[in-house]
């Protein structure tokens, strides 16, 4: 697991031991990153569910602004602080241990958001909930959830919207755009 490009390229993560956490694809994240190619520089990003920090660790290698970081897991937090120090990005990031859920309800807005949780779960229905319910994107902001191809996800209601699904074998990717304030 490498960083792809950017300030950090070429830098191999440190991954967690165990089938607890299940890192991103290679394929998977260069194609997250070629979607979001032209929006990540000078954004806020939430990593949440962040596991090993590889996405938020990308964004802020090609130039994000800031990312937070959480995840429930002590032993995840104290890797994403090594993956953060190993890539020379601390002082773009924030990395906080806590339940995920609980933290969409702080009000902090972001540009862009990685959805993440287990596969298998009920978290990322329950987190997109949350942040359409919390209004927690700024506007033009993007969600970028990943999934099982099985997996439903509820529909999200205005000013969210589901832009594109993309899928990759037994993998999805749902990205939602926030609208801005057009009228």
């Amino acid at each position: 697991m490498r960083v792809i490009t950017g300030s950090a390229r070429g830098r191999r993560l440190k991954e967690l031991e165990g089938m607890e956490t299940r890192p991103t694809t290679g394929k998977v994240k260069e194609s997250i990153f070629s979607i979001l190619q032209f929006d990540i520089e000078g954004r806020r990003v939430l990593d949440l569910f962040a596991g090993t920090g590889q996405l938020g660790i990308e964004a802020l290698s090609r130039g994000a602004r800031e990312c937070v970081f959480i995840d429930q897991r002590k032993d995840a937090v104290n890797l994403i602080r090594e993956n953060v120090k190993l890539c020379d990005l601390t002082d773009n990031a924030v990395v906080r241990q806590g339940d995920s859920m609980a933290y969409l309800k702080s009000g902090e807005k972001f540009d862009i958001i990685f959805l993440d949780p287990p596969y298998g779960s009920k978290l990322l229905g329950e987190a997109l909930e949350q942040i359409t319910k919390f209004d927690i994107c700024r506007e033009h902001g993007i969600i970028v959830a990943e999934s099982a191809v099985e997996t439903e996800l509820p529909p999200v209601a205005p000013p969210y919207s589901l832009y594109r699904e993309y899928r990759y074998g037994k993998i999805k990717l749902s990205v939602y755009h926030r609208s801005g304030n057009e009228d």
